[in-house]
């Protein structure tokens, strides 16, 4: 129906008018075909598990750097520790 009002506008009115049809028309079928899976998608909840899930992931396969991280800190902790129980305060 809307190719037919976009032709009988092109040849029985005014080009201007057809292309107004055609841009308007093709506007609203697109919006149409966009809108047709509009409640297909996942909910924001299914989306924030999926997130932490990942997150989760994330987090367990960096555990070990963390571990050699708070090692490496601890020793410099020890290492600080250990220069100003010399009496010395301006460490």
């Amino acid at each position: 129906m809307w190719a037919v009002a976009t032709a009988a506008t092109f040849l029985l009115l005014d080009p201007v008018l057809g292309a107004a049809v055609a841009i308007f028309g093709g506007a609203l079928v697109a919006l149409t075909v966009a809108a047709a899976d509009w409640d297909r998608h996942s909910s924001y909840e299914e989306r924030e598990m999926e997130r932490a899930r990942r997150r989760k992931e994330k987090w367990a396969r960096q555990a070990g750097a963390r571990a050699r991280d708070r090692a490496r800190w601890e020793a410099h902790q020890a290492r600080r520790a250990g220069r100003s129980g010399g009496g010395d305060a301006a460490a």
